[in-house]
Formats: C-alpha cells, structure tokens, sequence
C-alpha cells in the first residue's frame, strides 16, 4: 500500500488529503481541514500564505505520525494569484486576493491599450479582471518599487512547493491561466510583457505537470517527522485541471462542470479553439494534461457562501442543508439572475445585490431565505444551459450527458435543477476531484500508472458517481427563454449605468 498526500486549495478551503494506492483501486481520506478566508488591511485583500502553509504542515505530519512514510506529495490550487519573492528567497509581501477591487479598472486600462481581441488572440484566456495579467498591471501602477524588488512571480502552488523543497519552477496548467502565456505554446508572452512595461525577467521556467521538483527540505517540518525522503510532485497544479483528470468516463468527448466556490464549464480539446466565436463568447483555454480545457468561468456556489455569511450575521440558521431544504419547499422560478453579474464578484452583501438586480429587471425579489436560494440553484443551472449551448455552438459536437466533479457534486438539488435545465443526463462525482486528480497525476510521475488512459480506469474503479435524469423538461424550457430575456436586460441595464 502507497502512501501518498494531495494538499488540495480551494477558494475557501484547504485540505490535506492522504490517498492509498494498492494497485487497483485509490481511496481518499481528509486528514486536516482548515478555511482560506482572505485578510482585509485598510482597503487592500490578501491571502493568508503563511496561515495556508502552517496548516499545511500539521496536515502532512499528522499523516506521517499514524501512517508513517509518504512517498510523495502535490499541491493543487485556485489559479492566477501569486506571489514575489526576492533574490534570498523572501516573500515580500502577502499575496494579493484575486477579488481585490484594484483589478477591474486595471483591465480596463491593459483593454484599452492593446484591445480585447489582440488580448484573446495572443494568449487564448477568457478575460477576467482577476487574471495574473491584470493583477501584475494593478501592482505596477500601485507600487512599482515592489515589483523592482522582487526576483521571481510564483503562483499559490509554485511558491508553497518553493517553501517545501526549495526548488523555483511554473507548472504549465496553471501558467496557462495567468493570460501571459502564448497560446497553444509552453512559453511566456515576453512581447505582451514588454507593451505593458512589465519586467518578464520575474517570470519562471515552465515545466509539465507530473515534474518531480526534489524531496522536503523544510526544516521544520524535517523535525516534525521522517520526510526528508518523500518527494514533491508539481502536479497539476491548477485545481481545476486536476479535477478534469478525475473525470469517470472513458469517452473522448463529453462535458463538465468543476463545481466549487467557482463553476467551470466545458469540455476537452486536443489544442486551443481561438477564433471569432471564442473570442466573442468570452470562452477560455487552459493547459491541461497533455490537451487542453475550452471552458467558461461562472460564480458559482461562492452565491451560496457569500449568502450564508450574510444570514448568519443577521441571526438566521444557514447550514446549507437547512437552505437546501427550505429552496426544495419554495415555488419555483420565483426570479431569475445571470449569475455572472459583475457586482457579483465582491458584494458587501449578496442578498441585497441579489434583489437589486431583481428589481432592475422589473421582478419580485425574493423575500425569505428559501426561495432566495432556490432562485440562485435555478440560475445557476440555466446559465450552465447557456454555457452548454455556446460550448455545443464552438465545438460542432453534442454531448449527451454532463460530469459533475468536485463539492458541488454532493448538492442533490442543484444536481437536478441542472438535469432538468439541460435536459441531459447529469454524473454527478467524485466530489473530491481535485484530490484526486492531484495524486493521479502523482502516481503517474512515479511509474506507478502508465497513460492518463490508466488514470481514467483508476478513476472508474474507484468511485461510484450518482446519476440524475431530466425531469419537467418543457417547465425548464420555457424557464430558460425567459433566463435569456432576463440576461438581456440585465446586461441592458449595467451599460446604461456605465
């Protein structure tokens, strides 16, 4: 039996997750788990990095305390934020939170410059005012002094693995992701850099997902347990694409929802699709393992937590069984909302944007906490019925069923709504996708499996995904036509605020 660790990052939580391989089948088990909130000082956003990295370290010498050796270990994360380190290898200061509000007008500003279609072209990436492009250009006009100081830009991943062993590299699925590579190439877009007055020298070498970066050299977690033989793997390191790895199906073409804090939406592609289409339905590509990921970005279940914390500041129970069941007992399609609002991104309170945008569009808001839910599951499961469709509209293909694979897999609800929406059949799990993902990839690394072939087969030997049908498909129809009326006047009424 191999022991093997996947430290799993989310927007909102982290993991330490210890994975058995016994040749046939893998298993997952949650060791530590601890929350990824931000800090906010004065105006600014962070990331808690030393908090994330402490934690880490206790998850991975309780495993070697009561399982003794580990063979390797990989971390997974949420993409584009990074960090700077000088020439000492010295972090200068806390990452920046990819909600911070400085990145909205920096995009305008690099948008305005070089335009969106040149944007697109060049780097094949969705825009996104979180994209490390835009993040990198706010920090410039910020505090130039910093980025003069700083020897290497290192995204969440590089930059723990850099803690661990000491080794400094870019994984590539997650460089992709920064809109400063050259698309459909494993090389950093030194002429975009230089229009933007951006120093390239901070940039890394890329290396492939499933490189071994060397062996655990921090000392103190040298002295918290035998580690100084367990290796580090720059897995996958972008979550999504880990999770993509995980998917339990052996076709070559299907679609998927990464389901999480964030909704990712696709399919897999052999090389970039940049064209006119693409580039006008806002569609991303990123690096995956050995293919690529054509997908759309959608704020996803970060609707429901951003809910949550406003209900209990107030009082209110929100465990999100209870919401759950309240949304299950409401009148259906009481409003509707394109969830991809920009106002969205970092409400000072959810609800209240929420109904906002309701009125705007000449509906009720919602008044009680279950059909307010109900009505974020409702959108959320007919935005991923436009995003099928665009997906459908690019590729030429029709794809019968939707995977969905990470936390949000485990929400029978939404599940459901989203069958119904789509009026396809939806596979839902495994719900820790990005775990394991990462330790696939890492099996790969070490010899263990052969191909990503071998991965699939691991994969659907190993977890039992549940499957919902559509149902009231006509009801969801007429829903959606009016989904897209409603998205119309909702975009009609942020230009006219503009």
């Amino acid at each position: 039996m191999m022991n093997l660790l996947a430290i799993d990052l989310g927007a909102s939580s982290g993991r330490v997750m210890r994975a058995s391989f016994n040749g046939a089948t893998l298993s997952l088990q949650e060791v530590r788990r601890f929350r990824n909130q931000p800090v906010y000082i004065a105006d600014r956003m962070y990331t808690n990095l030393y908090s994330i990295y402490q934690e880490m370290k206790w998850g991975i010498a309780e495993v070697v305390k009561t399982h003794g050796q580990v063979a390797a270990l990989g971390i997974d994360s949420w993409a584009v934020d990074y960090g700077l380190v000088d020439s000492n290898g010295h972090l200068l200061d806390l990452p920046r939170h990819y909600r911070d509000g400085r990145n909205v007008s920096a995009m305008a500003e690099v948008v305005d410059k070089l335009g969106k279609a040149e944007l697109f072209l060049r780097t094949g990436i969705q825009l996104q005012p979180f994209n490390t492009l835009y993040q990198l250009y706010a920090m410039k006009r910020e505090n130039e002094n910093l980025l003069s100081a700083a020897h290497k830009l290192l995204l969440i991943p590089d930059l723990l693995n850099f803690f661990l062993c000491g080794e400094i590299a870019a994984e590539f699925t997650n460089a992709t992701t920064t809109q400063l590579m050259c698309a459909g190439l494993r090389e950093w877009d030194r002429e975009l850099m230089a229009q933007l007055q951006l120093p390239d020298g901070l940039l890394p070498s890329i290396v492939p997902a499933g490189s071994a970066l060397g062996y655990v050299r921090d000392r103190e977690l040298l002295r918290m347990g035998p580690v100084s033989s367990t290796r580090v793997i720059h897995t996958t390191s972008h979550d999504t694409a880990c999770a993509v790895v995980s998917v339990p199906t052996d076709g070559q073409h299907y679609a998927y929802i990464s389901s999480g804090t964030w909704s990712l939406m696709g399919t897999v592609v052999a090389e970039p699709m940049i064209n006119e289409l693409t580039e006008q339905l806002n569609f991303t590509n990123e690096g995956g393992l050995g293919n690529y990921r054509l997908l759309k970005n959608v704020m996803g279940l970060w609707l429901i937590q951003e809910t949550q914390r406003v209900l209990e500041s107030v009082g209110e129970q929100a465990d999100i069984e209870r919401l759950i069941h309240r949304a299950r007992m409401a009148e259906p399609f009481q409003f509707l909302f394109n969830p991809d609002d920009v106002r969205l991104l970092q409400p000072e309170n959810m609800p209240d944007t929420i109904r906002q945008i309701c009125v705007e569009t000449g509906q009720t808001p919602p008044t009680d906490a279950g059909s307010l839910v109900r009505g974020i599951f409702e959108s959320l499961a007919l935005k991923y019925r436009m995003v099928l469709d665009e997906l459908e509209l690019v590729t030429g293909r029709h794809y019968a069923a939707v995977h969905i694979v990470g936390g949000g897999s485990q929400n029978q609800l939404l599940s459901q709504f989203t069958a119904n929406a789509t009026a396809r059949m939806v596979v839902a799990g495994p719900s820790e996708a990005s775990a394991m993902g990462n330790v696939l990839v890492q099996l790969l690394a070490l010899g263990e499996i052969a191909t990503p072939s071998d991965m699939t087969e691991l994969v659907i030997r190993s977890v039992e995904p549940v499957t919902y049908a559509p149902r009231d498909v006509d009801l969801w129809e007429s829903a959606y036509a009016k989904f897209q009326r409603i998205v119309e006047k909702q975009a009609e009424s942020q230009r006219l605020s503009i």
